[in-house]
């Protein structure tokens, strides 16, 4: 099976810095894989919360990943600090990617790249919901 080929934006317009502890590394010494899953989701949690928005509240709807690509570029060590950057990108309907790039903060090492599609749902039904227009105005101010 080939290897999956992710393309970067050339620009991010969201970032955040989470540090790697000893609770995200495996017993090879480096970040785990569900472990790289749980900094992405702490950095996405905080782009929704720097557009003013809990997951759980965002006009009135929630959201869930509905998919997640992950690309290894290099190996992360406990005590690194990540600089995990987004871009909200792909737009349809129901809901939008969230295109990341994970990097170590001092040497600029790139460790991960790849992607969440994200859906809207009602909180009530867990129905899809459309994309809110103000969510969308948020997205444009950026």
């Amino acid at each position: 099976m080939p290897r999956i080929q992710f393309e970067l934006p050339e620009r991010f317009t969201f970032s955040t810095e989470i540090q790697i502890y000893i609770s995200h590394v495996n017993q090879g010494g480096h970040l785990d894989n569900a472990q790289l899953l749980t900094l992405v989701s702490e950095a996405r949690v905080r782009f929704f919360q720097a557009l003013g928005y809990r997951e759980a509240g965002v006009e009135g709807l929630s959201i869930v990943v509905g998919d997640i690509v992950a690309q290894y570029k290099s190996e992360g060590f406990h005590g690194e600090t990540m600089r995990v950057e987004m871009l909200p990108a792909d737009f349809n309907k129901y809901g939008f990617d969230i295109v990341y790039r994970m990097t170590e903060k001092e040497s600029g090492r790139e460790v991960a790249r790849g992607k969440l599609g994200v859906v809207f749902v009602h909180p009530g039904d867990k129905k899809v919901a459309t994309v809110p227009p103000r969510f969308m105005e948020r997205i444009a101010a950026l």
